[in-house]
C-alpha cells in the first residue's frame, strides 16, 4: 500500500496553500449540543433526529449512546459567580506559592510595573492585570517557574492633594501630611487588589511590593547613591517644567499635553543698533529685527535672538509705512499675508552674515540682545528668528550656556512675576494679567507689530490639569545624555514603540529628579547652614539608607539630625565642624525614580533582569524610561529583556472615559452586573475574553456589545466543551485509549491537525498574542472540530458498540481534543478551563498543576495528511453536487485514474464497493464505489463532478496533480430505523452493523 510507502518518508509532506480551500465546504458553526440529538449525517451539520418515541423505531433509542455529562451548557446569575469564587477559592489560592516551589529549569521573569494607589480599579488596570497573567498562566503550564511579584507605586502629589482634600485642612507639618497619605494609599491599595484578585490573577498576595515600604526606600536610596558616586547625578540651576498650581518641579512623565490651548501669539520688533560686521549698507539705517512668541510674558526675560546660520534672510519694506523689516527669506510670504501688506526685498544675506549684530530691548530701557546662531531655529512658523530667554525655554538655555548669557528668574514658584521684573509687572501672573501687561508695554512702546490667538499644544501638569511654565530652580538632575544604544538589545512590541522611546531619550538630555513635597523618599542630601553646600555621599546616602530599612523614610523628619548624620559618618567623610551646621534638605525623589528603581528592590531573586515588562503606552516617557536610564546607569544594561506596550481602554464610540460623559465602564460592575443600568453579571473570564480579543496595540474598545460578543464566543465554546465531555462518559483514557498506529486515519488525521493547533497557540502565546490564541481557537473548532470531525463520528461514536475499536479510536481522539482545547484556553479562560477539567475523566488535581498541551510528534503523518486531504477535496465535490440534501441518502462512484491518488483511497477502503470503510465514513454516504473509471451504465439521473488533486510530497520530491471523476445517485439501501443509514436491505429491517450491536446488547 502507499499509504506504507509514504510512512517510511524521511520528511514531511509539504503542505500547501489549497488545504482550508479543500475543507472550505464545512465551515459552518459549532454544533449545537443536545441530548435528544443523535448520530445522522447530511450535508450540512451531518446530524439527524432520533427515533421517534413511541414508534416501532423507537425500541432502539436506548441502545444509541447518547451523549452525558453533568457540565452545565450555561451559568448565568449568581450561579456563574458562585462558581467562580469556588474554583479561586479550591484551585488558584496557593498556585503561585506551588509553582515557586517546585523546581524548573528555566525562569519567567514579568516585572510588575506598579499601578498608582491613588483610586479605585478601572478598566484600564484590567487590561494591563489580565494581560500579565494570561502569559504568566501559560508560561506557567508548560513549565516554567513563573516571577511576578505585583508592586504598587504609593508616593507623590496626587495621593498628597486627595489626601489633604479629605482632610480639609492646611498648615500641617510633613509627618502629618505623610501619615493621612499613606492611609489613603493603603485604603487605595486594598480596594485594587481586591479586584485584581476577583479578576483571576495569580500571585502571592501577601508578598506584594510598595514603594513606600522601608526595605524598598533602602533599595532606591542605594541607586542613588551609584549614580551620585558616577557624577550621573548633580545639583544645578536650570529651566524645568514647574507647575504653579502644584508648587513643584515636573519631569517630561508628568505632563499632558492639551492640543486645544490658546496663547496670546505676538508679532514684535527689536530695533538693529549694531549692524553686522558684513552688512554696511547706509539704506539699512533703522531695521528692526521681527520676533514671533506664543509667550509674550517671556519678552522682559530676553537675552537674545536667534538666527539659523545656512538659511537666507532678508530686510524687507512695508509698503504700507516704509518700516524695514528683518526675516527669513522663507517666512516673507507668510509674515506678508499676515500683515496683510506687500513686503519689499531690499537686501538680502545668510545667516552666518548676521553675527555679530545686536539690537536694543523693547521694554527695558539700555538693555542690548545680540543676534546669535543657533540649531533650533526652524521656519516651520513665525519669522525665522527667534526670541530667546534662556530662564524660560531648554533651548533657550543651551544657547546661554553656550555664549554665557544670564539666566535669571525673574518668575516666583506661584508663576507670577517677582520683583525684578519691574515695579509694572510685579506681583502680576505671568499666565494672565502678566500677559496682558506685557503686551500693553510693547503697544506702547511701538514694538507690537500684531496679535493673534494661537491654538496649539502646550504642556499642562497632568495632576491639576493646569498650564505649566518653564522657569529656573536649583533642582537636582541626572545626566541622561551619555545613555546611548540602549535599546539595541531589547524587543519592543509593537516595533514602532520602540522607534518612540529612541526619540524621547534622544531629546531627553536631563532628568530633573527633585520635587518639593512632603509625601515621597526624601532626596539624602544636607547644607550647610551659612553656604548652602550640598553633602551627599556614599557614607551618607548609605547611613540614610540603613535606617529607611529599619524605621522607613519617616525617620528623615523624625530623628535628629544627630542621628541622620552621626560622628561616625562625619568622620568618614573628614567634616570637622559639628554636625549643627548642617540641615536636612525638603526636596523629596520623583515618583518616575521611585517606581524607576524597582528592579533594584524586585528582582534579586531572578537574575536582575526582566524577561518582560508590559504596559500601557503612556509608560514610554513614564516606567519603561526611568526604569531604563537607572539600571543602565548602574548596571550598565536593560532592567527588561523585552517591551510589551499596549493601547489604552475606550468606549465603544472610540471615546475617552469620562465621568462627565457616562462612560465609564466599571470591571467591577461587568463582573457582578447593576441594578442601574440592568447589565447582566458577566463573570470574570468575560472580562479575560475581552482583553485577549482585542487587538491590544491599538486602543481597546469596551462596551456592552464587545462584552456580549465575549459572552456568546464563552457559550460557544462551552457548546462545544459540554459535546465533547458528553462523548466521554465511560470512557477511561488510561485503560481504554487505543494507540494512534491503530486508529481510524480519519482519527489519526485529527491529531494532526490537533498538532497544528497546538503549535500555532503555542507562538501566539509566546508573542503576547492572546487575540491571535482566540482566532486561531475558533477557527480549530468550527472548522476542523464541529464541522468536520464532529460531522463524520457521530454514527461511529453513536452507534457503534460501546467497546468497538473505532468508538474508543475517535473516544480517544475526543479526550485529546478536549484536553489540548481546555489547555489552551486556560490562560485566557481559567475558571472555564478549571471547570471543565473537573468534569473531565481521570483528573484528580487542578489543570494548572498538570502542564501545557500534550501533542506528540508521531501524529505528524504527512502521507495520512495527503490521504485524508484527497479525500476531503472528492468530498467538497460530492457536497457541492447535492447542496442541501443530506449526503446519506446517496450513494457515490469515486474514479480515479491508476496512480498515487487511487492509492491514497485505497488505503480508506481497500475493496471496490464499501458501506463501512472509512472513505465511505468520511464521504458521509450511504455507499462508495471506488474505481478507476466511471461505469457506462450509470442511470440517467446521476449527478457528475471532476476535480483534480495535487499530492506534494517531500518538498515536491514526490508531486502529482491527480483527476477524479464522481457519479451520485439516490442510496440504493433502505433507512436503517436506529443508525438512519441507508444501508438496510428493506425498510424496517436493521441494517448488518446495527444488527450485530442490537443483538450483542440483548
Amino acid at each position: 500500500m502507499l499509504l506504507c510507502r509514504i510512512s517510511a518518508v524521511s520528511h514531511a509532506l509539504a503542505r500547501w496553500g489549497r488545504r482550508s480551500h479543500r475543507r472550505g465546504g464545512l465551515l459552518h458553526q459549532a454544533l449545537p449540543f443536545s441530548s435528544s440529538r443523535c448520530h445522522g449525517v447530511s450535508s450540512g451539520e451531518g446530524s439527524a433526529q432520533p427515533a421517534e418515541t413511541g414508534s416501532a423505531k423507537g425500541v432502539y433509542r436506548d441502545t444509541v449512546l447518547l451523549p452525558r455529562t453533568k457540565f452545565p451548557i450555561k451559568l448565568t446569575g449568581q450561579k456563574l459567580l458562585d462558581r467562580e469564587l469556588e474554583i479561586q477559592k479550591c484551585g488558584f489560592a496557593d498556585l503561585y506559592s506551588w509553582q515557586r516551589e517546585r523546581k524548573a529549569k528555566k525562569e519567567f521573569c514579568l516585572h510588575d510595573g506598579p499601578p498608582y494607589a491613588n483610586g479605585d480599579p478601572h478598566v484600564g488596570h484590567a487590561l494591563n492585570k489580565i494581560l500579565k497573567d494570561i502569559r504568566n498562566r501559560f508560561e506557567m503550564l508548560r513549565g516554567r517557574q513563573v516571577h511576578y511579584i505585583p508592586g504598587w507605586d504609593c508616593h507623590g502629589l496626587p495621593i498628597e492633594l486627595k489626601a489633604l482634600g479629605e482632610l480639609g485642612t492646611s498648615g500641617l507639618s510633613p509627618l502629618q501630611i505623610r501619615q493621612k497619605a499613606r492611609e489613603f494609599a493603603e485604603k487605595a491599595i486594598a480596594r485594587q487588589k481586591a479586584a485584581f484578585q476577583r479578576w483571576g490573577v495569580m500571585a502571592d498576595w501577601d508578598q506584594c511590593y510598595y514603594t513606600y515600604d522601608g526595605a524598598y526606600e533602602a533599595a532606591q536610596l542605594k541607586v542613588f547613591q551609584e549614580m551620585h558616586s558616577k557624577g550621573l547625578i548633580y545639583q544645578d540651576y536650570k529651566p524645568i517644567f514647574w507647575s504653579p498650581s502644584s508648587k513643584t518641579a515636573l519631569a517630561e512623565a508628568e505632563l499632558e499635553y492639551n492640543p486645544e490651548h490658546v496663547s496670546r501669539a505676538i508679532y514684535a520688533t527689536f530695533p538693529l543698533i549694531t549692524l553686522p560686521a558684513e552688512i554696511l549698507f547706509d539704506t539699512l539705517s533703522n531695521v528692526s529685527v521681527l520676533v514671533w512668541t506664543t509667550q509674550p510674558w517671556t519678552i522682559p526675560a530676553n537675552q537674545a535672538i536667534c538666527y539659523m546660520p545656512n538659511a537666507q534672510y532678508s530686510v524687507v519694506k512695508r509698503a504700507d509705512n516704509s518700516q524695514l523689516l528683518l526675516v527669513a527669506m522663507e517666512r516673507t510670504a507668510s509674515v506678508a499675508a499676515l500683515l496683510g501688506t506687500e513686503l519689499e526685498s531690499v537686501g538680502t544675506f545668510t545667516g552666518s552674515q548676521l553675527e555679530g549684530g545686536i539690537c536694543k530691548h523693547p521694554t527695558i530701557p539700555d538693555k542690548e540682545v545680540p543676534l546669535l546662531p543657533a540649531n533650533h531655529v526652524t521656519m516651520a512658523k513665525g519669522t525665522g528668528l527667534v526670541h530667546t530667554a534662556p530662564a524660560h525655554g531648554m533651548e533657550d538655555y543651551s544657547v546661554a550656556s553656550q555664549y554665557k548669557l544670564s539666566v535669571e528668574c525673574i518668575v516666583d514658584e506661584d508663576g507670577k512675576f517677582t520683583e525684578s521684573a519691574g515695579p509694572d509687572l510685579h506681583n502680576l501672573s505671568v499666565m494672565r494679567e502678566g500677559t496682558d501687561k506685557v503686551i500693553c508695554m510693547l503697544k506702547e512702546c511701538g514694538a507690537l507689530v500684531k496679535e493673534e490667538k494661537c491654538v496649539h499644544s502646550y504642556p499642562y501638569d497632568w495632576r491639576t490639569k493646569q498650564p505649566v511654565i518653564i522657569r529656573p530652580s536649583k533642582q537636582w538632575f541626572i545626566n541622561t545624555q551619555c545613555f546611548v544604544n540602549l535599546l539595541q538589545k531589547v524587543r519592543v512590541l509593537p516595533e514602532s514603540a520602540k522607534g518612540s522611546l529612541l526619540a524621547m531619550l534622544d531629546r531627553r538630555t536631563y532628568w530633573c529628579i527633585s520635587r518639593q513635597r512632603s509625601w515621597g523618599v526624601p532626596i539624602p542630601v544636607f547644607y550647610h547652614k551659612e553656604t548652602g553646600e550640598a553633602l551627599v555621599n556614599k557614607h551618607t546616602v548609605s547611613h540614610i539608607a540603613t535606617l529607611f530599612k529599619e524605621k522607613g523614610s519617616d525617620c528623615w523628619w523624625e530623628l535628629p539630625i544627630e542621628t541622620l548624620l552621626p560622628p561616625e559618618v562625619l568622620k568618614k567623610v573628614r567634616i570637622s565642624g559639628p554636625v549643627t551646621d548642617y540641615i536636612r534638605g525638603e526636596d523629596v525623589l520623583d515618583i518616575w525614580f521611585d517606581s524607576g528603581a524597582s528592579w533594584a528592590a524586585v528582582l534579586e531573586e531572578s537574575d536582575s533582569r526582566a524577561d518582560a515588562y508590559v504596559e500601557g503606552k503612556d509608560q514610554i516617557g513614564g516606567w519603561f524610561q526611568s526604569s531604563l536610564l537607572t539600571s543602565v546607569a548602574v548596571r550598565n544594561k536593560a532592567p527588561y529583556k523585552s517591551l510589551v506596550v499596549h493601547g489604552f481602554a475606550i468606549s465603544e464610540q472610540g471615546e475617552k472615559m469620562s465621568k462627565s460623559l457616562g462612560n465609564v465602564v466599571d470591571p467591577d460592575t461587568v463582573i457582578n452586573g447593576g441594578k442601574d443600568n440592568g447589565l447582566p453579571a458577566y463573570g470574570a473570564d468575560v472580562l479575560r475574553w475581552w482583553v485577549a480579543e482585542s487587538n491590544i496595540f491599538s486602543e481597546v474598545q469596551i462596551g456592552p456589545s464587545a462584552l456580549n460578543s465575549a459572552r456568546d464566543s464563552i457559550g460557544k465554546l462551552r457548546n462545544t466543551l459540554k459535546f465533547l465531555l458528553g462523548n466521554l462518559h465511560g470512557f477511561d483514557p488510561l485503560t481504554q485509549a487505543v494507540d494512534s498506529k491503530e486508529m481510524h486515519y480519519i482519527d489519526q488525521y485529527m491529531l494532526h491537525l490537533l498538532r497544528e493547533y497546538s503549535m500555532k497557540v503555542t507562538d501566539a502565546y509566546s508573542e503576547f498574542d492572546a487575540g491571535r490564541v482566540i482566532r486561531v481557537l475558533q477557527a480549530f473548532i468550527a472548522r476542523d472540530v464541529s464541522s468536520f470531525y464532529f460531522s463524520i463520528i457521530k454514527d461511529r461514536l453513536y452507534c457503534d458498540p460501546e467497546d468497538s475499536l473505532g468508538r474508543r479510536s475517535c473516544q480517544t481522539v475526543l479526550e485529546e481534543v478536549l484536553d489540548g482545547v481546555t489547555r489552551s484556553i486556560a490562560p485566557i479562560l481559567p475558571h472555564l478551563a478549571e471547570e471543565v477539567y473537573l468534569h473531565a475523566p481521570g483528573h484528580d488535581k487542578t489543570l494548572f498543576k498538570s502542564g501545557w498541551i500534550k501533542s506528540s510528534s508521531v501524529w505528524k503523518q504527512p502521507g495520512l495528511e495527503e490521504a485524508v486531504e484527497g479525500a476531503c477535496a472528492i468530498r467538497d465535490s460530492f457536497l457541492s453536487s447535492i447542496p442541501g440534501k443530506h449526503a446519506a441518502q446517496y450513494d457515490l462512484t469515486v474514479a480515479v485514474e491508476p496512480g498515487l491518488l487511487f492509492e491514497l483511497m485505497e488505503s480508506l477502503q481497500e475493496e471496490p464497493t464499501s458501506t463501512s470503510s472509512q472513505l465511505a465514513e468520511l464521504m458521509m454516504a450511504a455507499r462508495v464505489n471506488l474505481t478507476s473509471a466511471l461505469p457506462r451504465d450509470l442511470p440517467s439521473d446521476a449527478l457528475l463532478n471532476h476535480g483534480t488533486f495535487l499530492i506534494n510530497l517531500e518538498g515536491g520530491v514526490i508531486r502529482e496533480d491527480s483527476a477524479y471523476d464522481i457519479a451520485v445517485v439516490p442510496a440504493s439501501g433502505a433507512r436503517c430505523p436506529r443508525c438512519r443509514r441507508y444501508t438496510a436491505e428493506s425498510a424496517d429491517c436493521l441494517c448488518p452493523r446495527c444488527q450485530t450491536v442490537v443483538s450483542q446488547a440483548q
